[in-house]
């Protein structure tokens, strides 16, 4: 069960083609805690091009190879919601027009301005890190996406769905009991990490 929950978390939150079947999707709404323990695995994998490149004083060619790898090992499916809130930010009305915009497909200038504040403010970070002590940064690339991996699990864990959809299959299989394994994996990769 945690193996195929594992393999459905990686398939959901990476294009790794790693196979699997319903099974696993079904293992992955139920196993939160799964989350952030793929978000070691990504984290290591983005920390490659940083370390390889910002030990050679390239900073922003180390930020532009950790987003262009960000990009391909996850999709643009995180910026897509990221313009899609950037929409829904500048909205004026009330909060069922801005569900609405959260669905609507086109692109409009909160989503653009959210999306440069996202991007550029990333790769900044990215190259603020990149000369530095290399377990350092690989230490602070997988603490990052464990730790967004682990907000998204508390969400799942704590959240109550808006309608029926992708987070309604994980905020109807989970409750508060569910985050201590969330963050019994968060306090391992903590203690591994640093």
């Amino acid at each position: 069960m945690a193996l195929s929950a594992l393999r459905g978390a990686v398939r959901f939150l990476t294009r790794l083609p790693v196979g699997g079947d319903a099974g696993d999707w079904r293992a992955v709404t139920e196993a939160p805690w799964t989350f952030p323990a793929v978000g070691v695995g990504t984290g290591l994998l983005l920390a490659v091009p940083v370390v390889a490149l910002g030990g050679r004083s390239l900073p922003l060619l180390a930020a532009v190879g950790y987003l262009g790898l960000w990009i391909g090992l996850s999709g643009i499916t995180h910026l897509d919601g990221v313009a899609d809130l950037g929409d829904a930010a500048v909205v004026h009305g009330d909060a069922d027009e801005r569900v609405a915009v959260l669905k609507d497909s086109e692109v409009g200038v909160g989503a653009v301005v959210a999306l440069l504040l996202a991007t550029l403010g990333t790769a900044l970070a990215v190259a603020s890190v990149a000369d530095s002590f290399r377990l350092l940064v690989v230490g602070t690339i997988v603490g990052a996406e464990v730790g967004a991996k682990a907000a998204m699990a508390a969400l799942a864990c704590l959240a109550t769905a808006r309608h029926e959809g992708l987070g309604a299959q994980f905020t109807e299989s989970n409750g508060p009991q569910d985050l201590l394994p969330v963050a019994l994996v968060l306090g391992a990769t903590a203690g591994g990490v640093w």
